[in-house]
């Protein structure tokens, strides 16, 4: 028997290794079952590795077979099995995802990698996984589901971020790294982020805080980087075929949202084709009105055309909020070329279109307030179209100048329309813009070993606009020409800047980064015609530069433990929407061109303490400070001498963007991750924001009320669960800027109430292939409508969404 068992084992030790050495693990998620890339493998004494690759594979033949081996990633749990215990899961390792993540690491703070240690900014990410659990119907929704960035909504067909007081066109969108902001993004509410598709993103990173030393003007907020998907190519012998489709309903507006994203990928080539069309009904609101405010936003009655004419009808639900529904249609196609593992290129083409998107914001606004008729018979933005070509080379190929380079060149184009008319009116008014982008950028990364790191960079962008309008009448179909949104001359806009940025480590514990940038922008608006204004000049003529900086510093006194300190200026010129727009406001308002209109700046400070628990806890406490130097706003104005024009028939009082002096916005932000359990973990986050406009001794617009989001969350094998709660505090409106207080049909007589909503969602991972995804938002079904927005939220929205990975 001794004989025996010496023979067998000495042929299982014969055997083994050449089975190890022919046989590869797959290593995947254990609650979507999706491979993990990038998965360190190591044994006991360390003298032998591996790592995963995109699909989730390694090669274990390096391998002992008493070798104990350890999978480690930043993101997931570390285990540790033996080979015997591989082989019983049928070499297939899942792995369970960190409620606390470690070694996180960004792209947005310097345009290349970059771990969170280093960056003395507060940034969030928000990831694949991250997208499809949370199932939003818009780019802007998935802001929002963070629960850390304010989203305002003039209507469905809407969304514009408001980030630490900024909005608008003082916060900078950018796509794969190319700025999205044009020269006509305004200073009130931007919807333009629903141009993006949330399903053909990768990520999602916010950089809360002046972003001027990387992006540039426009970036006085925050940055919101979009990073869409790029082709996966092949790392085996075998072409790399991967297919995706959802398709998804939700009852508040009766969503049908379908996608599907095809990925061929050879050794060096790769193509990958996204398409996303959604279509949304009317929508409605919750049915549990506020108690103080009964008929706070009841759409009691809307408006009809009826044998020609416009009706006023009773609307049998007034939850329904009449004529918002809109379509939507995104598309996207990736060619990737890889010659060797030092090159890289990417070509990007992007398309989304709306339908007519209806402004239900001014569709129920009346006259005399709630008792007269309505003001507008139409009011609807026409296809909103925003079109991108990009062309993105980089090298890892080191040189003395850099170890990494990227160089963009990029082509956007943009059109939108507005079109209104009078109720009882048969004068259509359609005004359209047309706006032409040309972008390029130099991004360079050099490193001095592991303490010193230089990012340096280029940018050059131009911008031209066209703006046309006219009437027509909807029972003749006349046609005659009316004053143009913009210059009808056209406008061209342009910006070239330089920046650098330096990392130096300072001992183990101490990192510090220094950034400048110099930025100079040009501005020339033509006007052409005085046939409905005669302006004193013919021509606006901007040309001004800035130098912003930035100084910060990340102190890690012990490996749980980190404290931020950014010190940064930001810069923001005006461009042709501040400062040659002529357009109505609101009725007996209207805006003219300041062409004496000056730059703002900001001086912005920010602290953070991140402390960790022994990985199952993680707090993250943060606080700035920004003062504002002749910021921007909206204030009376005088034309010609007069205070008052005629506009539209109507007498109307001036108004302008001025340069109002000086202005403060400080608040901070407390984010929560806990596990609790390894497989339930509590998430909490909440933000607060106050400012003022010193000089005039009134609040800024674009501060939100106090917001956040709790939640519980449970994971375990290919099921995901979570109930939360998103809330906002009340504003009164003794805090609203005083052209929000002009606006009495979206708020009570005593401001915004405040609110909270109960939510709940899971995913189910049938198989490898096919996934559902549930939820319940506002289960309670409250009425509410966030500060500044123009529609109330949806009511109680069940939503079930399908998902097929092949």
């Amino acid at each position: 028997m001794r004989k025996l068992f010496y023979l067998a084992t000495f042929s299982i030790f014969c055997i083994l290794p050449g089975l190890i050495s022919a046989q590869q693990i797959k290593v995947v998620d254990e609650t979507n079952l999706q491979p993990i890339s990038k998965v360190y493998l190591f044994n006991q004494d360390k003298d032998e590795t591996a790592m995963t690759n995109a699909g989730g594979q390694v090669d274990i033949s390096g391998f002992g077979p008493g070798d104990f081996i350890t999978f480690q990633h930043a993101s997931y749990k570390r285990i540790t099995l033996s080979y015997k215990q591989i082989q019983k899961l049928d070499f297939l390792v899942k792995l369970s995802e960190r409620s606390v993540k470690m070694g996180e690491v960004y792209v947005s703070a310097s345009k290349w990698a970059q771990d969170q240690s280093q960056i003395p900014q507060k940034i969030t990410q928000i990831g694949t996984e991250e997208i499809s659990f949370s199932n939003p119907q818009t780019t802007a929704d998935l802001l929002q589901s963070s629960g850390k960035v304010f989203v305002q909504k003039s209507q469905l067909g809407g969304g514009s971020p408001m980030i630490r007081g900024f909005a608008a066109n003082s916060v900078l969108i950018a796509v794969d790294g190319i700025r999205m902001n044009n020269a006509i993004f305004r200073s009130g509410n931007l919807q333009n982020v629903i141009s993006l598709d949330a399903n053909a993103l990768d990520r999602t990173e916010v950089i809360f805080g002046p972003g001027s030393i990387i992006y540039g003007s426009d970036a006085l907020g925050g940055v919101m980087n979009f990073q869409t998907r790029d082709p996966e190519l092949s790392f085996s012998d075998q072409t790399n075929v991967k297919a995706n489709s959802m398709a998804r309903y939700s009852t508040a507006n009766n969503e049908r949202t379908i996608h599907g994203d095809f990925n061929v990928g050879f050794e060096n080539w790769g193509l990958l084709t996204s398409v996303t069309y959604s279509n949304y009904d009317d929508l409605r609101s919750g049915g549990d009105f506020y108690n103080k405010y009964p008929d706070f936003g009841k759409r009691e009655e809307y408006q009809a055309r009826v044998n020609g004419n416009d009706r006023t009808m009773n609307n049998g639900d007034v939850t329904l909020q009449k004529h918002s529904g809109y379509e939507q249609l995104n598309l996207m196609q990736k060619v990737r070329y890889r010659p060797n593992k030092a090159w890289n290129l990417n070509y990007g083409f992007h398309y989304s279109t709306t339908g007519n998107i209806p402004r239900y914001d001014r569709l129920i606004e009346r006259e005399n307030g709630d008792t007269g008729s309505f003001v507008n018979g139409a009011w609807y933005y026409g296809p909103q179209i925003w079109m991108m070509n990009a062309l993105e080379l980089n090298t890892a190929e080191s040189t003395k100048f850099y170890d990494n380079m990227s160089a963009t060149v990029a082509q956007q184009w943009f059109q939108e329309s507005r079109n209104d008319r009078d109720y009882s009116d048969t004068s259509l008014r359609n005004r359209e813009e047309n706006i032409d982008v040309v972008t390029a950028n130099f991004d360079f990364d050099k490193r001095w070993g592991e303490d010193q790191e230089l990012f340096y960079g280029l940018e050059g962008v131009y911008n031209y606009v066209s703006s046309d309008a006219n009437t027509t009448n909807i029972t003749t179909g006349a046609s005659q020409p009316v004053a143009t949104r913009y210059p009808d001359g056209g406008s061209d806009y342009s910006q070239i800047a330089a920046y650098s940025k330096y990392r130096q480590d300072l001992g183990s514990k101490l990192t510090a980064i220094l950034g400048a940038r110099y930025s100079h922008v040009m501005l020339n608006s033509r006007f052409r015609s005085t046939e409905f204004y005669d302006f004193p000049f013919d021509e606006i003529a901007i040309n001004t530069g800035a130098f912003s900086g930035s100084l910060g510093f990340t102190y890690r006194p012990a490996s749980n433990l980190q404290f931020n300190l950014n010190g940064s200026t930001g810069f923001r010129a005006p461009n042709v929407d501040d400062a040659a727009k002529v357009f109505d406001s609101e009725p007996g308002t209207v805006i003219v061109p300041n062409k004496d209109l000056k730059s703002e700046y900001s001086y912005n400070v920010d602290f953070s303490i991140i402390k960790r628990f022994d990985q199952k806890a993680r707090i993250e406490l943060n606080s700035f400070y920004t003062w504002l130097r002749d910021a921007m706003v909206r204030r009376d104005y005088q034309f010609a001498g007069q205070d008052s024009i005629m506009y539209d028939g109507e007498l109307s009082k001036v108004e302008a963007v001025v340069n109002a002096g000086k202005a403060y916005i400080y608040g901070f932000s407390a984010d929560l991750t806990l596990e609790v359990t390894p497989y339930l973990s509590l998430n909490s986050n909440i933000t607060y924001t106050k400012g003022k406009d010193v000089t005039n001794d009134e609040p800024l617009r674009h501060v939100a009320p106090v917001f956040g989001k709790s939640g519980i969350t449970y994971k375990a094998e290919s099921i995901k669960v979570e109930l939360y709660t998103e809330y906002n505090g009340k504003k009164d409106i003794k805090d609203f800027s005083p052209s929000e207080r002009n606006k009495p049909h979206l708020y009570t007589p005593d401001g915004t109430p405040g609110w909270a909503t109960l939510n709940a969602k899971a995913s189910y991972q049938v198989n490898e292939t096919i996934r559902v995804n549930a939820g319940v938002e506002n289960v309670m079904d409250k009425h509410y409508r966030p500060y500044s927005s123009g529609i109330s939220a949806p009511g109680r929205n069940v939503i079930v969404a399908f998902r097929a990975n092949l």
